[in-house]
Formats: C-alpha cells, structure tokens, sequence
C-alpha cells in the first residue's frame, strides 16, 4: 500500500514518507483526534499477501504494545494493516556512525541507554533480533529510541518447528529454527547458521554496534550477503582500533561460541572501566589469583596472606581445582567457583564437550571433580549454612540440590542472579533490576523484601550476602551511585556505608564480635581485592582499605560473583578469628 500526502488511514491523516524498510514504507501522518503526529508503518503490498509475514506483523504490534520503557518505540495501535507508533525525532545511529567515529565520552551515555533498554525487555522475555544502527535513533537531547522489535522474538514461547535444512538466505518468515532472520552484518554466529536464537544474539549485535559506533566504520560486510555471513563467522574484529577502555567490553560481547558470550547484557556495565595507564613492567605479568580463577586452573585463597600476614610461621591457605579432561570453565560471568561454608567442597559452573554449561562438584579430600545431574543450564550456586545443600539458578527457576546427590528440587520461579541463604532457611536473591526478593529455602511464594529507594533514584539492589545470625545482610544499591549497604531481613532498616561500585561484599569475622569487609576496587594500577574493619552491630565502617590482592592493569576481571571463593571457608574464617 503506498501512500500520499492527504490520504488517510482511520484518524491518521498521511503528512509524508519518512523511509522504507523490510516490511514496508514508514509515512509521518496526523493524529486527528488527539492532535499529535505519529509514524505509521504500513505493510508493503507485496508482502501483505503472506499468511506468514501478517503474523508477523501482528506479533510485532503485541510485542511492541508489552514493552513500556522510555528508549523504546511506543506504539499507539493497529490500523488496517498499518502500525501506529510513537514519531521519533532525530538522526538514525547510523547516520551519526557515517560522520565518524565517536569518541568514548560522547559514546558511553548512549551505551548505557542501550544496556538499561535491552536490559528491560530480556528481563521480560523479549529479544529484538534485528538491532542495528539504523534501528536505533537518537533524539536532539541525546536519548536513544530502540525502533522496530518486528523480530522479537518471546523467550517464554513454544519454539515452532523449522526445516534446520533451510537456505541460508535473509528471510522474513517468522521464527523458524534453521530460517536466518534480519540484518547480516549484524547477526550473531549462530543466527548466521540459521540455528534458534536467545537473548546472546542481541548482545552479539549490541558488540558490533558498539565496535561501529567507536571505529566509525563497518565490523563485517561483503559484495554479497554471502560473503557478508561468511566474515561474521569466520572474521576476528580488529580490537586494537577500539580505545583501550572498551575493548574487554567489546570482545566479550563478540565471542562466536554463544556459550563463551556474555551471558546477560547487564554485565557489560562491569566491564565499562577508565582508559588504563600504559602497563609497567611490575604490571605487565597478571597475578595467578585473577588470570587463573576465570578460566578454572586453580582457586588461589590471597585472603589468607592477608589474614595470615603477622604470622609468618602460618602457612597460605590455598585449593587448587583443576577440571577434568574435557571440562571447560567459562568466563568469570558464567563460571562461579564457591566454596561451601565447612570448607570442605568446592562447587563450580563448566561445560564438557558441547554440552550445556552445569554444577560440578569436588570435595578437597578428592582428586576430581564431578558433574551435578540434573543442574543443566545452572549458574550463580550459592551454599546453604550447613554445607548440606546447594543453590543455584536455571531456566528461569530458583532451585536446590543436595550436596550429596539426588534431584534437584524447584524453590521457585526467578530470573535471579545473586543470592544467599540464612541460617533460619531463608534465601535472598536479586532479580537484575528492581529491589531484592525472599523466598523460603523449602519453597513458597517469593515476595519483595523492600522497596527501592526513591530517595536515591536507586534502581537496583543486587548481591545480597547474609552476615552471622541471619537477621541483616549486605548487599549492593545501585543508582545513580553504587553503596555498599546493609538491612534487617525484615526490611524495616537498612544502612548506606560506603560507595564500591558494582562489588559485593563479603563479611570475615574477627572472633570478637567485629571483622572486616572484603570486596573489589578498580584503581590506576589494576583491580583491587580489599578489607576495611566493619562492626556489623552498627554498621560502622573503619579505616582505610588493606589491600589483600591485585590484578595487573589489563588483566582480566573477575566477575562480580566470582572472587567471593576467596574468603568464604568456615574454616579461614576460624583461623583468621585468632589472629585478630
């Protein structure tokens, strides 16, 4: 259906064209009844005889009507085959990339809208499929307007049975498993392969975006589509032309092996550091504790020199954990390695072969480690106080395992990432954005502990860790700063202490009622494992930060989660209690 100035669809009066897409022309027009003006995306003549491709607009219109969130395109409704949407003023992120590249100061603001965007609809199942720079559009105040999720694809739906066997050519079928979708150059790997997609495609092609925006030049492109899928699955991006600053950040959101991908786009705000200093020779060779612990050679206890420092006759505390023939750990975000509260038993997250990524349990009485059955797809394990069971997430589930063996149990449903476990049985977890949740460690229903903070304009609070007793608990509130906080279980109290970035905190007692709090720095020479004196009565924090261990500048960071394996053990808690 093409359009003129003056025609008319419903109440919306045609004003002029705006462009052209895949599913047809995209025309300014009059809302005559509230008095604005609206984009209309009309359905192109030629595809509007498909059965397939009219499904796929309808869905388009209800994935676009489930998603309220300020970067995102609203849509207003439905009109004979056209959908009406929020009019977007502004230059396309493509057009900006055609004048250059952008410098990071200019680039971040909008990298953290994209984060906060995609952030929110993976959070609701939504994936968008088809991000580019010209799907992207940023207004004259510098907000950033993500159009066209008419690729989404809802995580939560049944997978439709597809021909794996399908030409690998652009399509705009539904959501077939072995049918490529969208734009080439930004597709994912296995997109590219025409293999069913989730939430890791986006952050692929959030990567090459954010790899254009910073370069001002194409990542992948080829005469033909052909050879245009052909780079993306066989190319590396050259990431020296990226600052230094970004290019951890843009690496790990470019891995080919989905399995080896960020795993959640939110983790790329721990990723998004200052311009580090050239390295010295001092710092040119990465500590063992933060090169190994990522990738699963050893767990190395620096805690313990600190602990164990005035003791010189004490030896270091230290477990290495060597996986099988076979078992790969993956990155720090996805390969959390704790420690169970007795000291005993080390569980990690690996995967063997192709396999899904699952828990592997090793007790430190024996040689190797062995997988958990039944705890495919799990991630972020966490540890009952009694070493008798295990926590972890997967597939949208909450759930336990026995550190013994057996089935595991569902505690509920949750999109967590962080949690712990109370000595009177009750598990907090974090759910990515919105406030804390608790659940009973048997089950029931999930309830929100607290409110978000308005006063703060926080908008997370994540990283929960319960201290002694189980009545109060740290965790991380995330606004416009990032606190180190602490709260009752009952929700009535909590404390602001200290601002730590996107760090947990871990709590080593002292023996005398008082101890330390230990978590991640960043400063100019690399990142920081630190202790500061924390009375948890008062909540009082004192004294400057004891370094306990440090990763050279350029080193690989550890994960959030990842460096709590360093001082959990019960049994260094005891020891470090004796020394004071």
């Amino acid at each position: 259906m093409v359009l003129s100035s003056g025609d008319k669809l419903g109440p919306y009066e045609i004003l002029s064209p705006i462009g052209a897409g895949g599913m047809g022309e995209v025309y300014r027009a009059k809302d005559t009844k509230l008095d604005r003006e609206v984009a209309v995306k009309v359905l192109a003549a030629a595809l509007a005889q498909d059965p397939d491709r009219l499904a796929r607009f309808e869905r388009e219109a209800k994935v676009l009507a489930s998603l309220n969130h300020p970067n995102i395109a609203h849509i207003y409704g439905i009109e004979e085959r056209a959908l009406v949407m929020e009019l977007v003023e502004g230059e396309t992120l493509a057009q900006r990339i055609a004048t250059g590249p952008m410098p990071p100061e200019e680039a971040l603001p909008l990298i953290n809208q994209l984060v906060d965007t995609f952030e929110y609809a993976h959070e609701r199942g939504v994936i968008h499929r088809d991000l580019k720079p010209g799907n992207i559009k940023v207004t004259p105040d510098d907000q950033v307007k993500v159009l066209d999720f008419g690729l989404a694809k809802a995580l939560n739906s049944e997978p439709p049975a597809g021909d794996p066997a399908s030409s690998p050519t652009l399509t705009m079928r539904a959501t077939m498993t072995g049918v490529i979708m969208g734009t080439a150059a930004y597709m994912s790997p296995e997109q590219a392969r025409g293999r069913s997609v989730d939430k890791r495609a986006d952050i692929w092609a959030f990567g090459v975006v954010l790899f254009e925006m910073l370069t001002g030049r194409r990542l992948f492109e080829g005469t033909t589509i052909s050879d245009t899928l052909a780079a993306v699955l066989k190319e590396e991006p050259d990431y020296n032309a990226l600052p230094p600053s970004l290019r951890k950040l843009v690496r790990s959101c470019l891995a080919k092996d989905p399995r080896e991908r960020l795993r959640d786009i939110g983790d790329t705000r721990l990723l998004m550091t200052d311009e580090p200093p050239a390295p010295s020779a001092a710092s040119t060779r990465p500590s063992v504790f933060w090169r190994l612990l990522p990738w699963g050679a050893a767990v190395l206890v620096l805690a313990a020199a600190w602990f164990w420092k005035s003791r010189p006759d004490q030896k270091l505390l230290q477990m290495e954990i060597s996986p099988p023939a076979g078992v790969k750990m993956g990155p720090p975000w996805f390969s959390q390695c704790v420690v169970s509260p007795d000291g005993a038993t080390v569980v990690f997250v690996a995967t063997q072969g192709r396999n899904r990524n699952m828990l592997w349990r090793r007790t430190l009485t024996e040689d190797a480690a062995t997988p958990i059955a039944g705890t495919e797809n799990g991630f972020a394990p966490f540890w009952s106080p009694d070493s008798q069971w295990i926590g972890f997430f997967a597939e949208g589930k909450l759930k336990k395992v026995a550190a013994s063996g057996g089935q595991p149990q569902v505690i509920a449903d949750s999109a967590g990432h962080l949690a712990s476990w109370s000595s009177e049985d009750v598990i907090l977890f974090d759910e990515y954005l919105g406030a804390l949740k608790r659940v009973a460690a048997s089950g029931g229903p999930v309830s929100t502990l607290m409110p978000l903070d308005a006063s703060r304009s926080e908008r997370r609070q994540i990283a929960p860790y319960f201290l002694p007793g189980g009545k109060s608990f740290l965790y991380a509130s995330v606004g416009d700063e990032t606190w180190g906080a602490m709260a009752t279980l009952d929700g009535k109290g909590r404390l602001y202490m200290m601002r730590t970035g996107l760090s947990p905190l871990t709590y080593v007692p002292n023996g005398r009622g008082a101890g330390w709090l230990v978590y991640i720095t960043g400063t100019q020479t690399g990142t920081q494992l630190v202790a500061r004196a924390f009375d948890p009565a008062s909540g009082k924090v004192t004294g400057d930060p004891t370094t306990i261990g440090v990763s050279a500048a350029g080193a690989d960071l550890v994960g959030l989660e990842q460096w709590r394996a360093s001082v959990p053990a019960r049994a260094l808690r005891r020891n470090a209690a004796e020394l004071g």
